[in-house]
């Protein structure tokens, strides 16, 4: 499976207004996560076609101002009926005795409102690019859809 994010689309925003401080190329992925560490008034903002398969839109990525988590914020086309596999599978997958995510359903738009705490997915480093952030993301989601509609098809 190719997870290159060298096509993906990247906004820097301001957390504060929420407009586009620049378009960012692919070379910005190489920057250390904790790029958004050092500019916390700024979160990226990615869409993919990678994402895209899995039936996420866009994610967008931010240092918590209180807790100092990577948070990862999101929409996740996924039918309302799958809200205990779903919240189960999210319970399981993230390695924290920590609050580790907000799951609300959008009745508007259709989608979950999905925020969780990179920190504590399997594999998180300190110390990885920001690219390896969104593939770590990537495989997380990937996993998690995939589980979900594997166990109710079967």
């Amino acid at each position: 499976m190719n997870t290159s994010f060298n096509e993906a689309y990247i906004e820097r925003c301001s957390k504060e207004t929420e407009t586009m401080i620049a378009n960012e190329s692919s070379s910005f992925l190489n920057h250390p996560i904790t790029y958004l560490k050092d500019h916390k008034s700024e979160f990226l903002y990615v869409e993919s076609v990678l994402f895209e398969e899995i039936g996420v839109e866009a994610i967008s990525l931010e240092v918590d101002d209180v807790f100092g988590t990577y948070d990862v914020m999101l929409g996740l086309k996924l039918q309302k009926k799958f809200e205990k596999m779903l919240k189960e599978q999210l319970n399981q997958s993230l390695q924290s005795d920590e609050a580790k995510f907000d799951l609300m359903f959008s009745h508007d738009d259709g989608l979950w409102d999905l925020n969780f705490a990179l920190n504590y997915v399997d594999g998180y480093r300190e110390d990885i690019t920001i690219h390896e952030a969104l593939q770590l993301i990537h495989q997380f989601l990937s996993t998690l859809v995939h589980t979900i509609k594997q166990t109710t098809t079967s």
